[in-house]
């Protein structure tokens, strides 16, 4: 590859600055738009639609996902897949920043389009739906839409600048409960409490987790129950995580907790049923190389990782871009914005993505993940070990 990959990040930035307030804007209509998994129909048609504008061939629902699409421009053999998550939360919208992550994976797609032929790149982007819980990436990696990529990014709006994060394996289920309504005042006894066996096994998870491993994690919460008071509830449900170190240790983990639903269940005579909601989430194994390039080119847009450099404990959680690591040589990395100390998941972080500060990390996300494909592609080694599988 003979491309000179400074002028290649020149005309990159260019393309990029061009499409900038269009790229803003569908970053500020998707979060003026929450839609939850599965349901993103507005944002995925925005981005596909914009992306077919720019010269992108788009195929929509794909891997029998209504909402995920496949926008591809370049002919090259290095074949980048550039992962779009644009899910809300239940209740709160965009806070995790999904639209921040649609709206840079679109921006890092229009800068690299015009370069793609000469780079020898194939772009592709990815639209992933359902993130938060509902597992799309995996769903897509299962039914080819990742078929022939040779590396994949996004990166993440966080409340800190990090390379990459603590990301653990994570299960997602419904625990019901079946038991027998009764009068509580005067029958009580004809009754099988559902709430009860719930309640034993709230308390036995906290019991466990005393002997958790370290980063082992559990969560949960009672999603229905009982309606009255005088009425033995005969029908609650649960929706709980498990999350460990690695997909090894969260089968060991998963057991034992539910091993607590099943003891909530005998004492009480209820009966428990379980409803996986999603693939099970793996960890991560972030690139190497790949990172390393990403970190120079934030860190030349200003960014910094100083806690990175001290050590600092990374931040936990868990996405499904995780299992795309384990198949490609892949990349996460987490890019600030202010917040006003609110985190992830939190209203304030909802507000929190739509304001200038939020509107710069679309801008050096987009630029940060195109000029590391950049250095992917005009680096000889790191080219060719990409092509060849490597990892």
């Amino acid at each position: 590859m003979s491309v000179d990959a400074a002028s290649a990040k020149d005309a990159t930035r260019t393309s990029l600055e061009a499409a900038l307030g269009e790229i803003r804007a569908v970053s500020h209509a998707i979060h003026a738009d929450p839609e939850t998994a599965f349901e993103e129909h507005h944002a995925a048609s925005l981005l596909a639609r914009t992306l077919q504008e720019h010269g992108f061939d788009v195929d929509e629902g794909v891997g029998e996902l209504p909402t995920a699409f496949s926008a591809r421009r370049g002919h090259g053999d290095l074949v980048l897949a550039i992962c779009a998550e644009y899910d809300a939360l239940p209740g709160i919208g965009h806070a995790c920043g999904h639209n921040i992550i649609a709206a840079s994976s679109l921006g890092a797609a229009l800068a690299l389009g015009d370069q793609a032929d000469e780079l020898g790149l194939t772009v592709e982007v990815i639209g992933t739906p359902a993130e938060e819980g509902g597992g799309g990436k995996i769903y897509l990696l299962e039914r080819g839409a990742f078929d022939g990529a040779h590396l994949a990014m996004m990166v993440h709006p966080w409340s800190s600048e990090r390379l990459e994060a603590t990301c653990l394996a994570v299960s997602h289920f419904d625990v019901h409960f079946k038991g027998r309504p009764a009068h509580a005042s005067a029958a009580p006894w004809e009754g099988v409490n559902a709430q009860d066996a719930m309640t034993i096994a709230h308390v036995a998870i906290g019991l466990l987790r005393q002997q958790l491993r370290p980063g082992n994690q559990v969560h949960g919460t009672t999603t229905e129950t009982g309606s009255a008071a005088n009425i033995i509830p005969a029908a609650v449900s649960g929706r709980f995580m498990c999350r460990a170190l690695t997909l090894e240790a969260l089968e060991v983990l998963e057991p034992k907790v539910k091993r607590c639903f099943e003891a909530g269940a005998l004492a009480t005579g209820a009966s428990v049923t379980y409803e996986e909601l999603s693939p099970v989430y793996s960890h991560m194994e972030s690139d190497v190389d790949l990172l390393a390039a990403y970190r120079q080119n934030a860190e030349a847009l200003g960014r910094s990782f100083a806690a990175d450099d001290r050590g600092d404990p990374r931040p936990t959680l868990s996405t499904d871009m995780a299992n795309i690591s384990l198949a490609i040589p892949t990349i996460h990395p987490l890019m600030a914005i202010e917040s006003d100390g609110a985190v992830n998941h939190q209203p304030e972080f909802t507000a929190a993505c739509i304001t200038p500060s939020a509107d710069q990390a679309v801008f050096d996300a987009a630029l940060a993940m195109a000029w590391t494909t950049v250095d992917a592609a005009t680096n000889p080694a790191l080219r060719d070990r990409l092509l060849g599988g490597g990892r």
